[in-house]
């Protein structure tokens, strides 16, 4: 099989397609023939190392653990292991896998779900960890409720563009917050008012938000917990400000260690994609309540561009690499 690879870390341009074995499923797990797979900025930090602190996680101090690099995928079943019970072959199923970036992998079964029916391989490759991320955040940190006010900083990205129509979907209104060549994405995603960061400072006023979501990380604590209402919850959502070592987690860092104030309080998220609520998302996505934002697709050789276009915010929404 083909798979986008690389031994040591470093730019996006050191990632190179080559030959490799194809895997074979072991027990509880899935072998997916894999049509496409998402760009998220969690690739780059895998691929440069960067910050420092990801080799330190576990993922390899001088050099990458696995060589394959991707995480979302879309595809078809083509085996299963032992134990397997949710899926057959011929499956069509989304989720994620360490290493998609490959014409096959092997995952657990529960890393996985059917794949939303009316959608290509690519618009679902677009979903899992953006969408994950989003719903965990929302729901299960933020406490979203019916009714109330919501802040989306990073609207038109990957996360913020699921967030928008998740807070919307569960009745909240909801601000976006992006630069002006975005505005109609997130205009069209569902958004009731858009904030312009380059003219308007979105921490500026009273607090007055219920939940406030922040998937853009260069805004200080202290600003965005000053806008939320009582009782509000702030939301912090990776981030790429910050140097070598820490980057934008030095703010999740943080976030652990302060107290709520007034009720107000802050979290940390990272999305952990996994069967029921990748299920959750399908059945929103069928119901119309969720549209994948799709910007563009590449082609394997392409990696390096669809990584670096991400991380200089060319993208709006989600890019996706074509597998095959």
């Amino acid at each position: 099989m083909r798979a986008i690879v690389h031994d040591s870390y470093g730019p996006p341009e050191i990632l190179r397609v080559e030959e490799l074995p194809r895997p074979v499923p072991g027990s509880g797990e899935v072998l997916v023939r894999i049509h496409a797979a998402g760009v998220d900025p969690g690739v780059w930090h895998l691929t440069t190392g960067k910050p420092y602190l990801v080799r330190a996680l576990g993922f390899g101090l001088r050099a990458p653990k696995l060589r394959i690099r991707g995480l979302d995928l879309a595809g078809v079943v083509e085996a299963v292991g032992p134990g397997v019970s949710r899926f057959a072959p011929d499956d069509e199923v989304y989720g994620t896998c360490d290493g998609s970036y490959a014409e096959y992998a092997t995952t657990s079964q529960d890393r996985l779900a059917r794949k939303p029916a009316g959608l290509t391989f690519e618009q679902a490759a677009a979903v899992p960890v953006s969408g994950c991320t989003a719903l965990q955040a929302l729901r299960d940190s933020g406490r979203l409720q019916s009714g109330g006010r919501v802040l989306v900083l990073g609207a038109s990205g990957g996360v913020g563009s699921f967030a928008v129509q998740l807070a919307k979907a569960s009745g909240a209104h909801v601000t976006g917050v992006c630069s002006p060549g975005k505005a109609d994405l997130v205009r069209a995603l569902g958004a009731d008012e858009v904030v312009d960061y380059t003219r308007d400072d979105p921490t500026d006023g009273p607090g007055r938000y219920d939940l406030v979501l922040d998937a853009g990380g260069n805004r200080t604590l202290g600003r965005l917990r000053r806008i939320l209402a009582p009782g509000g919850t702030l939301v912090l959502v990776g981030g790429e400000s910050g140097g070598n070592w820490t980057g934008g987690f030095d703010r999740q860092l943080r976030a652990v260690l302060l107290p709520p104030i007034g009720g107000r309080r802050v979290r940390a998220v990272a999305g952990k994609p996994n069967h029921d609520d990748l299920a959750a998302l399908a059945d929103l996505v069928e119901a119309g309540s969720v549209v994948p934002a799709l910007d563009r697709s590449y082609g394997m050789d392409e990696a390096a561009d669809a990584i670096n276009d991400l991380m200089k915010g060319h993208v709006r929404g989600k890019a996706v690499i074509r597998i095959g």
